[in-house]
């Protein structure tokens, strides 16, 4: 079929479009890619089937959110630069602006509410994440030396807790899925259909890499809230491996130990944001809004909701260019072999501290947390529906 470059949409229906799905997309990110087939491979015919499966893998490799990436990238296809930012504005803002309110809500009236349902939403988190560990470790633990690879992230971010210790984890495993595996054989794949020049890709490239390294150093030199903030999100949209509950334990390592936030907000936000559709990384937003320094409120979740997507679109507009030589190298798919096996060491580290260390204190909230995984994964009940069932629960109960 030819390029969808030659079919070109206005950026607001393109935003409309994604509007729509940034409404009613719930169940995470594997959710998210089923809608997006159907809405622009199966109704509209954006592109082709194959050509959605290579923008996936390109965004799966990639560090960030793959839902969001892969959005961004079909908005750049249709309607330019300006057609990606509407891709995420429409796809995002429902479930940040949802995010926000929730976090003054919690901020001005939070003793209004029952100390049992707020641990609920806590205690929804350790279904949450115990459930992403399980699919995530089914499909990239498949053997023992991931397994063993998984474990041993696991404890080396159990035993030194900091995200530096993390972002060396990953790097240490993309080592040794260089050394240790044997790449599997791809099928070629339908080029991807959007045009951005190599130039353009490696200014964004430089540009990534120097926000990365450069705004810790200046956030060092210069003592300012607003900096930190963007130096903390910024960094951690740029090392997040996995997808979007991957994003907990970096998250939870920049804003609770420097007491940005408390941990019982943080989980608490945490678990609220399964209730909301659009993308889990608005659970920056639901941070920026917590702060308990300025910048707070709207301007603190704007300025955290925007720093901890950047990195998406410098790696889209940068990666695009070059992946689809980089994607059949052996070398690339050994190290992210690796790679996903630590990130799922990392999300089952997280699932222990401070996802079940904060929330599970009794029996009572055992089984709350089982009733809540059942439910999740037996019987196949939509996560928003969940979360609100334990705050419920937890109110009653706990």
């Amino acid at each position: 079929m030819p390029p969808i470059a030659d079919h070109r949409s206005s950026p607001w229906s393109v935003f409309l479009i994604f509007l729509r799905l940034g409404l009613t997309s719930f169940g995470g990110p594997i959710a998210h890619l089923g809608y997006f087939r159907e809405a622009f491979v199966i109704q509209r015919q954006w592109l082709s089937e194959r050509s959605y499966a290579e923008l996936v893998a390109l965004c799966q490799f990639l560090p960030g959110p793959a839902s969001s990436q892969v959005g961004i990238a079909l908005g750049l296809s249709r309607a330019g630069y300006s057609g990606a930012v509407a891709a995420w504005a429409g796809f995002t803002l429902p479930s940040a602006i949802a995010l926000i309110l929730l976090a003054l809500g919690l901020a001005h009236y939070g003793g209004a509410l029952p100390n049992g349902a707020l641990h609920g939403l806590k205690v929804v988190a350790v279904a949450v994440v115990a459930q992403a560990v399980w699919g995530m470790a089914r499909s990239l633990c498949r053997d023992a030396l991931r397994v063993g690879l998984m474990l041993i992230a696991a404890a080396v971010v159990l035993l030194a807790p900091s995200a530096w210790a993390q972002v060396g984890v990953m790097i240490a495993a993309g080592v040794a899925g260089l050394l240790l595996f044997k790449p599997e054989t791809r099928a070629e794949a339908d080029a991807l259909p959007i045009a951005i020049s190599r130039r353009t890709g490696a200014l964004s490239l430089v540009l990534f890499v120097l926000l990365l390294m450069g705004l810790p150093m200046l956030a060092g030199w210069v003592p300012n809230p607003t900096l930190a903030l963007v130096d903390a999100f910024y960094r951690t949209g740029a090392l997040v491996f996995g997808g979007g509950h991957v994003v907990l334990p970096l998250l939870q390592a920049e804003v609770v130990p420097s007491q940005w936030v408390s941990n019982d907000v943080f989980l608490a936000g945490y678990g609220a944001t399964q209730a909301v559709p659009g993308p889990l990384f608005t659970f920056a937003a639901f941070l920026g809004a917590s702060m308990s320094h300025a910048p707070s409120g709207w301007l603190g979740g704007v300025i955290a909701l925007l720093a901890i997507f950047a990195p998406s679109f410098l790696l889209i507009f940068g990666a695009l260019p070059f992946w689809a030589s980089l994607r059949k190298s052996p070398r690339t798919q050994a190290a992210l072999a690796g790679v996903n096996a630590a990130v799922v060491g990392l999300l089952l580290a997280a699932l222990y501290q401070p996802v079940w260390t904060s929330a599970i204190y009794n029996g009572y909230d055992l089984v709350l947390a089982l009733l809540a995984l059942v439910a999740l994964m037996v019987w196949k009940l939509p996560p928003w529906l969940v979360v609100i069932g334990c705050g419920l629960l937890g109110a009653a109960l706990l």
